[in-house]
This record gives structure tokens, sequence and C-alpha cells, in this order.
């Protein structure tokens, strides 16, 4: 599996991110970093606890990276959530939630597959 592979099958717009990035290798270390990021974990713990305005800060800031990364099926379900948290409608966030948990996981996992298809 080669980036570009591993953007397709999680939703991502692989031409879209290297047009800014302008590099492979920096689209990959930034790709690399995202396992490391706390955002999606930080916004379950807070919906967990109903502290939705950190919930909001979380999901926001994932839906950021998202963006900017070109993960598009990612950054949709996290627009939903933070749209949602925006309007205090919290009962679409939580029925919205297990959506975006289902694109995270699969970005998280074709990452972690595509870095270990490299040896790493």
């Amino acid at each position: 599996m080669d980036l570009r592979e591993c953007y397709r099958d999680f939703g991502g717009d692989f031409d879209a991110v290297l047009g800014r990035m302008r590099r492979e290798q920096t689209v990959e270390k930034f790709v690399f970093k995202f396992l490391d990021d706390k955002s999606f974990q930080l916004f379950e713990a807070s919906m967990d606890k109903k502290d939705y305005g950190e919930a909001l800060r979380a999901v926001h800031t994932l839906k950021g990276i998202c963006q900017n990364l070109s993960f598009d099926r990612l950054y949709e379900s996290s627009s939903l959530v933070t749209k949602a948290l925006k309007e205090n409608d919290c009962d679409k966030a939580v029925e919205l939630s297990p959506q975006l948990s289902k694109d995270y996981y699969q970005v998280i996992d074709l990452i972690k597959e595509y870095k270990c298809s490299r040896g790493e």
C-alpha cells in the first residue's frame, strides 16, 4: 500500500493535500503525527462526562486537522458533530458520534497499516 492508496481507502483527497504540502514526504510526516493527536480521545472522554464545551473544543480541533490533511470523510463527520455541539444539540451530537468514531478508527487503522508496510 502506498500513501495515495491509504488516502483513497479512508476517503481522503491525496492530490489536495499534496498540492498544499508539495512533497509526499511532508504529507507522510504529518499523517504519521496524526497518530499521536489526542483530540478524538479528548472528545470521547468529554462526551462521556457530558462536558459538551470541552467536547466541542476537541472535535473542532479534530475537524481542523482533518481539513488540513484532506481527510475528507473524517472531516465531514467531525464537522457534523461540531455543528451539532455549536447549536447546543447534544442529542444530535451523541447520535452522530458513532459515525465519527467509525471514520476516525478507519483512518487510524489504515495509517498504521501503511506505516507497517513501510517497516516502521
